[in-house]
């Protein structure tokens, strides 16, 4: 065909360049969070290793940080992220690696994230970028909003038997006599029923601000536990407003001492029973509040539908906080680069 012949070096130059100029996603991520100041933490994750310098050079952390960080953004396997980091040429730039590189593998990758997860850096690089947006005048502000979401993890084929036992935290005969199999068992995932249809798995429950909409604050649960039980954890003191924005799960005479006792004040919903509904106007001042409050679900659908979507393969309680807490820093990786394009916008 006319037009179809072998692309030159030119030709190349010219995508690269034009490529550039739409300012991808990931060029920009590069170009807007403080990559370095991550390194002391991400240290840590190398606390274990061996001490003979014998073998291959260690790896740069920061470069299985940003792969970290590629796998919740597009919310790809390990063996799924090395394969892109190989195949893309963003990917491979964004992480810091040319053509000459060895990539790091599934393995690699894996471990260093387990490594993360025992020292306990997980939860520290979240705070690390959580001061870095204070540093920049983004502060929590306007009062908080607390929520959580279902998290699905793959069904276990488990017998009643065993799910009974699962249920009483106790573990079913015979399984630690195999540990290939045991491996494979998740133990602290349950079921809960919403809106009358069964969900298996976790939640990832959150509080972010009102006027900025970062996450500020999260807790990882089994999917049983109750909303509203881990409103005390997730309540943040530093927001410079007082307000504190919840659905119905969160209300509650308990609840309402406790965020008086904080000097929180709370618009949680009013909620109704079958003996006493809601008046119409409970409904209207419940409408009002939901204007603010459903700012939240912004988060959970940016998670969905931009993010590759909740669902988890890790097994376990553990891991599975340490997945949400790399998935929460980077939902507020984005939310920085949106705030950065309001701030040009308004310039």
């Amino acid at each position: 065909m006319p037009g179809m012949g072998q692309r030159g070096f030119w030709d190349e130059q010219q995508r690269v360049e034009k490529l550039k100029t739409k300012k991808p996603v990931l060029e920009r991520l590069s170009e807007s969070i403080p990559w370095e100041s991550f390194r002391p933490l991400l240290e840590k994750g190398y606390a274990q290793e061996r001490k003979s310098n014998a073998g291959r050079r260690r790896i740069d952390p920061l470069i299985l940080f940003k792969m970290l960080v590629l796998q919740q953004l597009f919310n790809l396997s390990d063996d799924e992220t090395e394969f892109q980091v190989n195949d893309r040429r963003s990917f491979e730039e964004f992480v810091g690696l040319g053509v000459m590189n060895d990539i790091p593998d599934a393995t690699t990758l894996a471990f260093f994230r387990e490594r993360l997860r025992k020292a306990g850096v997980i939860e520290e690089l979240f705070e690390k970028f959580e001061s870095y947006l204070r540093s920049q005048g983004l502060e929590a502000r306007g009062g908080q909003i607390i929520d959580a979401t279902l998290v699905p993890v793959p069904r276990q084929r488990n017998s009643r038997e065993d799910n009974k036992e699962i249920k009483e935290n106790r573990m079913p005969e015979g399984w630690d006599e195999n540990p290939d199999r045991l491996q494979q068992k998740d133990l602290d995932a349950r079921w809960v029923k919403k809106n009358g249809i069964n969900h298996y798995g976790y939640k990832n429950n959150i509080c972010i601000d009102v006027e900025h909409g970062f996450i500020r604050r999260y807790a990882v649960t089994p999917a049983n536990i109750h909303d509203s039980q881990m409103l005390p954890m997730l309540l943040d003191p530093e927001n410079t407003d007082d307000y504190v924005w919840a659905d119905s799960a969160y209300a509650g005479k308990c609840f309402e001492d406790l965020l008086s006792l904080g000097g929180f004040e709370s618009c949680i919903h009013e909620k109704g029973s079958r003996n006493h509904p809601l008046s119409e106007a409970a409904k209207e001042r419940n409408r009002i509040k939901s204007a603010i409050r459903a700012c939240v679900e912004h988060v959970f659908g940016c998670i969905t539908m931009s993010m590759g979507g909740k669902m988890t393969r890790k097994i376990g309680l553990e891991k599975n906080k340490a997945w949400w807490g790399l998935k929460n820093l980077t939902f507020n990786f984005l939310r920085y680069l949106l705030r950065a394009d309001r701030a040009t916008a308004l310039a």
